[in-house]
């Protein structure tokens, strides 16, 4: 198991967020996180990373505590609201996450994984406060495709990019799969999720109602797609809670 949650518990104040939340994540699996706003998807992700306490419970990546440093040697992560320093310029960027990363690709690496993007090479001789939001947010998954490693953790990636980036970043995700890539991620997009998770799981309430493959959620709640059978599932969850 590469990430193994059991029993996490996080509250801000008397606000429960994380609730016994138990979630495993395999080798080699691309498993989707979702949840409407505010149901915990980030808060979660920054536990895993121990970014942020947890009350109670366990976190286990790669075998070892989250908690030590070690454990998270083999991983590239991606925040929901990325932003990088001010001050650099878009290619001393992808150079200083390279040598944080330990990466050593090669300019032919890089600028390769540049055109998959389309991320304009004179755009990023220039400071990267410059950037729009897709740009910005291309650069952001650019410097973890990079990064060589086995498990990424990635938090709304797709977040700002059109349609067509949308796309090539999900080419490169599927050449990383036929490379036995481990990533784990949130998305508010359930399409995204049916088509690229081979497991999902339903944060809502401080829980996990769901963890299984797209195919099996739709079968359980109901639906031709995974946002049909998602709205049956909060439904169905909200009509419980307001019967008790």
């Amino acid at each position: 198991m590469i990430i193994k949650c059991e029993k996490v518990v996080k509250r801000y104040a008397n606000k429960s967020v994380l609730d016994d939340v138990e979630l495993d994540v395999r080798q080699g699996e691309f498993y989707g996180l979702v949840g409407m706003n505010g149901s915990g998807k980030s808060t979660l992700i920054k536990s895993i990373l121990d970014l942020v306490g947890i009350d109670a419970g366990r976190i286990t990546i790669h075998g070892h505590s989250h908690r030590h440093v070690v454990s998270r040697n083999n991983i590239a992560y991606l925040p929901d609201r990325f932003s990088p320093p001010a001050h650099l310029r878009g290619y001393d960027f992808i150079q200083y996450m390279l040598r944080l990363h330990g990466s050593n690709c090669d300019q032919i690496k890089i600028d390769s994984i540049l055109d998959e993007l389309e991320l304009d090479k004179k755009v990023l001789r220039g400071s990267v406060n410059k950037l729009s939001k897709g740009m910005t947010q291309k650069l952001g998954l650019a410097s973890c495709l990079l990064s060589g490693k086995s498990l990424l953790i990635l938090d709304e990636p797709m977040s700002g990019l059109d349609p067509r980036a949308r796309v090539l970043f999900k080419n490169q995700l599927a050449q990383l799969k036929q490379q036995g890539a481990t990533v784990f991620f949130s998305s508010h997009v359930l399409a995204d999720v049916e088509e690229m998770a081979d497991t999902m799981g339903v944060l809502h309430n401080s829980k996990i109602y769901f963890s299984g493959s797209p195919t099996s959620f739709k079968q359980k709640f109901g639906g031709d797609n995974v946002e049909q059978a998602y709205m049956n599932c909060i439904d169905k969850k909200l009509a419980v809670g307001s019967s008790q």
